[in-house]
Parts: C-alpha cells; sequence; structure tokens
C-alpha cells in the first residue's frame, strides 16, 4: 500500500510555492531584517549590489586578493586585532584569509534574505557546521541537544566527538528535557535530510528557551521558510546545494545574530575556513535566480510526489507540506536496480542543482552513521532521495515510470 506524506490541502500538493508556513514571512513579502522595502524576489535580485551603479559596474566585482598593500603599519595592526577578535574593521584587508569583499557581498545578501543581522560563509557547508560547534565549544559549551535526522556527515560529527563535543539525540518534543547547564546549541534540520521529515522551529526555539537554536535551511532555502522569524539563532545553509544552483560551487554559510557573527569570524580567523571569491560571486550570483528555481522544481516535485504515490511500485512517498525540490520515495522492488535503469535522472550525491539527481542515503550521504542511527532517523535500506531540477515533468516522469515498471517486483 502507498502512503505519502503530504497534506491534501497545503500549498505543496497543489504545486504552489507562494506560501510560507506559519510563522515565517511568506515568500513574496518583505523580509524582517536590516532592508525592508521591496519584496523577497525583487531583493532576491538587488541584494548585496545596491552600491553598483554608484561604482559605475553593472556586475559584481571578483576581488581575487591573496594580500593587500599596508601603507599604515599601525593602523594594520590595529585592524589585524580586530580581524582576531571577529570584528569588520575598515581599512586594509591586510589579508585574503580574514576578509574579502565578494564573499562579504554574498554574506550580507543571505542575511537579509534570512531576516537576519549578519551572515558568515565557509568554505563548505560542513565547515560551517565545524565552526558553530566550536563557537559554541569556545563559550564553554560542549554539549548539543540533536535531532534526527541530520544530513550524514552532521551527524557522523556530532556523534564522533570528533570536536570533543557531546550529543544527546532526542525526538522533537524532548528537548527541554535534555537541556542541560552545558549545553550551547539545539541542532535540527526541517525539512530533514533525506526523509523530509518536518519539525516547527518556533516550537523548538521555545523548547530551547536561551540556548541557540541551529536550523539546518538547506532544504528549504529562505523562499519556503525563514527559521530566523520563529526564533531560531542560526540559519545554516549547504551553499552549494540551492543557492549555488547550479553543481558547480562549493560553500557554507550561516545567517545570525551579530554576536554569533562575531564568534563565527573569530573561528575562520584561526582555522581558515573562509569561503573562496570566486565562490562567493558564483552564489551571490545564485541568490538572484533562486526564488524561481525553487518555485519551478517545487511545482514538478510536488506533481511527481503525487504520480510516485498512485503508482503501484511505490510503497512510500516522503513530500514536505512546505513544499520544496526534493521528493523522497521507497520502492516495492531493488533501489539498486531503479537506479540503474534511469536513463535521464543522473545517479549523485548533492541536490540543487538545475538537473534531477537520485542518490540512495543508506549507502551515501548517510552511510558514514551507524545502523541504529540510520533507524532512529527512519532511513531504511529502500529510501531513495529525488533532487528535481528544471527538467520537463514528463520527461522526468517518463524516465521514473519506465525505471519502475521494469524493477517492479510484482511484474
Amino acid at each position: 500500500m502507498t502512503s505519502m506524506d503530504l497534506r491534501p490541502d497545503s500549498p505543496a500538493a497543489a504545486g504552489r510555492t507562494d506560501t510560507a508556513p506559519a510563522g515565517a514571512t511568506p515568500a513574496g513579502a518583505t523580509p524582517a531584517g536590516p532592508v525592508a522595502r521591496h519584496t523577497f524576489e525583487t531583493r532576491a535580485v538587488h541584494a548585496g549590489r545596491d552600491d553598483l551603479a554608484a561604482l559605475g559596474v553593472h556586475a559584481v566585482p571578483i576581488d581575487l586578493s591573496t594580500t593587500y598593500p599596508l601603507p599604515d603599519l599601525p593602523a594594520a595592526a590595529l585592524a589585524l586585532d580586530a580581524y582576531a577578535e571577529g570584528e569588520l574593521p575598515d581599512g586594509s584587508a591586510i589579508y585574503g584569509r580574514l576578509t574579502n569583499p565578494t564573499v562579504r557581498r554574498f554574506e550580507q545578501a543571505l542575511a537579509e534574505l534570512e531576516g537576519c543581522a549578519d551572515a558568515v560563509a565557509f568554505a563548505t557547508g560542513m565547515a560551517a557546521v565545524t565552526a558553530c560547534l566550536l563557537a559554541a565549544a569556545a563559550r564553554g559549551r560542549r554539549h548539543v541537544v540533536a535531532v534526527r535526522p541530520l544530513y550524514g556527515t552532521t551527524d557522523h560529527l556530532l556523534s564522533g566527538g570528533l570536536l570533543g563535543n557531546e550529543v544527546t539525540w532526542v525526538e522533537p518534543d524532548g528537548v527541554a528535557r535534555a537541556l542541560r547547564p552545558d549545553t550551547g546549541l539545539v541542532m535540527v534540520e526541517t525539512p530533514a535530510n533525506p526523509t523530509l521529515a518536518e519539525l516547527d522551529p518556533a516550537e523548538l526555539a521555545a523548547q530551547a528557551g536561551e540556548i541557540p537554536l541551529l536550523v539546518d535551511n538547506t532544504f528549504a532555502t529562505p523562499v519556503l521558510q525563514r527559521p530566523a522569524t520563529s526564533g531560531a539563532r542560526l540559519v545554516l545553509h549547504s551553499a552549494t546545494k540551492f543557492l549555488g544552483g547550479h553543481g558547480d560551487v562549493l560553500g557554507g554559510v550561516v545567517a545570525c545574530d551579530a554576536d554569533w557573527a562575531k564568534s563565527l569570524r573569530q573561528i575562520r580567523f584561526a582555522t581558515g575556513a573562509l569561503l573562496h571569491p570566486l565562490a562567493g560571486y558564483l552564489l551571490l550570483r545564485g541568490l538572484a535566480t533562486l526564488p524561481i528555481r525553487v518555485a519551478r522544481a517545487s511545482a514538478t516535485a510536488a506533481a511527481l510526489a503525487a504520480r510516485l504515490a498512485a503508482h503501484p511500485a511505490v510503497a512510500r512517498v516522503h513530500y514536505p507540506s512546505i513544499g520544496g525540490a526534493l521528493v523522497a520515495f521507497e520502492p516495492t522492488g531493488d533501489p539498486m536496480r531503479l537506479v540503474g535503469a534511469l536513463r535521464l535522472i543522473t545517479p549523485a550525491v548533492s541536490l540543487g542543482g538545475v538537473d534531477t539527481l537520485i542518490q540512495h542515503p543508506a549507502s551515501l550521504t548517510h552511510r558514514v552513521i551507524d545502523d541504529a542511527a540510520r533507524a532512529e532517523g527512519d532511513i531504511g535500506p529502500r529510501l531513495l532521495r529525488l533532487s528535481i531540477g528544471l527538467e520537463h515533468e514528463a520527461d522526468l516522469w517518463a524516465d521514473l515510470s519506465a525505471a519502475l515498471d521494469r524493477t517492479n517486483d510484482s511484474a
């Protein structure tokens, strides 16, 4: 019997992406943040670029400098002290590991779209996760409360204690009971990777109280939800995914308040995990088309989720109520054979690009966690994760349905 985790009256069911969940700023409305003007779609195009006309250029400049002239050495010495404290002083950037003007444009744009005061960008999504854990530890708080599932490597980093942290895994309603005096973060992902399970950031923030709530917003993007408007202190993205959107750039970013931004820049200063300026340029360019890409891919994903739910060779479909471009499903037949039978859809990890990808989480993205952790996160051996791109729905369904028909155990 096929079951589908999708409310029939939700925006996702109708293929709509113009409505955000309760507590979030609706897509198309002005986000709460440093700049409060124009619609979300318009700000996605102009955020980080408002000064270009005054500079006499139309495209964002790319600053590839690794070092900068220092004609005033006493001033440079004071600036270096400020950088080490996580500040962004005026004057020379001094050295390319400390800050970069192209990267800074992307940070300011993403902060605006997420409705946060600031953002800090890193070389990868996992570098961003690591910086958050190290920043909490630097405050004397090494304990983390987390809800499964999370991205597999994040789970691995927490469970392995590789950074000297301790984690308590809980159900969503058990966050408050698990808090301790040394708890530094509550970490969740919604919709979750790879099951697309949804959590309520506002309810979790209420449970967390004064403990910062970190929400991985990679799957939803600020187009579909803005966790900061519901009480999250840290909003994390693997920018490699939807923010870049074309499968050609690695990056991570954390949108947050000014206090946490300073702490994260301190960690970045010491560890050298700054986003490359070319990546910053590509990510800022990606933000301009983010709303339209997410809307188009989400509409196709909702339609394919409904078709998969009706197919006799599919046992279960997961699709979030807020919509989105990800679909997870469990075929009745061998998932490996199904993936091998596809001709248009590419078998590959990652997501959020213009082309549709499929992967088997238990073998790939979540292989690094143990069987018990996968079971706790409802990551079964048949589960497949689809990231829908910008191809036509009919072509994608022709590929999927043909592969399902060829590999159906009952056929």
